[in-house]
């Protein structure tokens, strides 16, 4: 019985992180040609390609993407048998690859990491903001904060704290198109979508008596950041639907007004995402610890 090709393993998912060679060899201190002859040697062992290689792109085959969540995994497992062989006492470093939404990572998770860094200087963390869903495993993500409401992953998810989510308008709108008491009236008005969900000109409603509705909107903007609908918003442009965190400020000063009080939209929730496996670095875990009490701690603020 042949043992496995760890070490080819190991570069595989260097290569999937860094989406290149020779970005996989800086990383891990070797030369590319060394980077290359062990993904080839692992590809003949495993008798298919891993990637399609071309002279400006390195793409993924199936089998490739495949394969890319189980190298993760035997990458991470290693790591953790290597930290936790090393002295309790030892300090935590490394860097951890963090993915969050773009306005919530710019209001609440960029000071979060700030007060994180402080406490622990020899960790490094590369954040990546944006709205667009991010695959953790092929992108290289050690954890991705998700304001959704999560289907079924194969990923690891913990629900952090509630999100509610607003329909509003200005008051400069409501005097000019009238006020809808009804979700059904929406379609009639201007409503702004976002495009980050699978059906951005569907809203769907419930109320407490159970009664649920869903209705098309159509309206003269569509962004794929909320925050950026605030300045049409104000401007009496039309009626949105965003989360708390976006329109709380606007609301308390009276700039946005919240309709449709006794209705609902869709339940949503800040969700911490891992790749899949319960061994992790020590590094990642004390992240997610902080950022667990952290939003948890804020929640009813």
């Amino acid at each position: 019985m042949s043992l496995p090709d760890f070490e080819g393993w190991a570069i595989f998912a260097s290569v999937v992180e860094h989406r290149s060679f020779s970005g996989a060899a800086q990383a891990i201190g070797m030369s590319k040609a060394t980077v290359s002859k062990a993904i080839t040697r692992l590809e003949h062992k495993l008798g298919t390609s891993l990637f399609h290689r071309t002279s400006r792109k390195l793409t993924l085959t199936e089998s490739g993407a495949a394969l890319a969540e189980r190298a993760q995994r035997i990458l991470a497992e290693a790591q953790c048998a290597e930290e936790d062989a090393r002295h309790a006492a030892s300090t935590p470093s490394g860097t951890i690859h963090l993915a969050a939404p773009l306005t919530f990572g710019l209001s609440h998770v960029a000071p979060a990491i700030a007060d994180f860094l402080i406490e622990h200087p020899a960790i490094t963390i590369d954040l990546r903001l944006s709205d667009a869903k991010v695959d953790i495993v092929a992108d290289g993500f050690d954890i991705a904060l998700r304001i959704a409401d999560l289907p079924d992953s194969s990923l690891r998810a913990r629900r952090l704290v509630p999100v509610r989510v607003h329909i509003v308008a200005a008051p400069a709108y409501l005097d000019r198109y009238g006020t809808p008491d009804h979700p059904s009236g929406l379609s009639e008005h201007r409503c702004f979508g976002y495009s980050n969900v699978p059906r951005p000109g569907i809203w769907h409603f419930r109320n407490a008596a159970g009664e649920e509705i869903s209705v098309r909107i159509a309206g003269p903007l569509q962004s794929d950041n909320g925050a950026a609908m605030l300045p049409a918003l104000r401007a009496g442009l039309g009626i949105a639907r965003l989360p708390d965190f976006i329109v709380d400020d606007d609301i308390a000063a009276g700039t946005l007004v919240p309709l449709l009080p006794d209705w609902a939209t869709e339940a949503v929730a800040l969700h911490m995402m891992t790749p899949p496996g319960t061994l992790r670095p020590e590094r990642v875990t004390l992240l997610m610890d902080f950022l667990t009490q952290r939003f948890r701690a804020r929640e009813g603020r």
